[in-house]
């Protein structure tokens, strides 16, 4: 079932936090460079333009070994997931 939250905080380009959950969320066939890998601060940026301060709604697919939700994301009606497949790609 998908959830309406709010973005909190961008951790990195495919991480986020929001108001109403203890874990991060991921988002679902991201692979964004981790902290300290070439292109990393300018995915978190990316996503930081997409959806912070936003609410979105999140539809959890799966759990990490994290314990982290694993989702397909939208705001404003546009998938969050494949605009970050798109500014990864490039």
């Amino acid at each position: 079932m998908a959830r309406r939250e709010k973005v909190t905080k961008v951790i990195d380009g495919d991480t986020f936090e929001t108001a109403s959950r203890k874990n991060p969320v991921r988002l679902a066939n991201v692979d964004a460079p981790e902290k300290g890998q070439p292109g990393a601060a300018k995915a978190t940026e990316a996503l930081r333009k997409l959806i912070q301060g936003e609410e979105v709604i999140i539809d959890t697919v799966a759990r990490d070994q994290y314990g982290r939700s694993v989702a397909n994301v939208k705001a404003g009606g546009k998938s969050v997931n494949k605009a970050m497949q798109g500014k990864l790609k490039k």
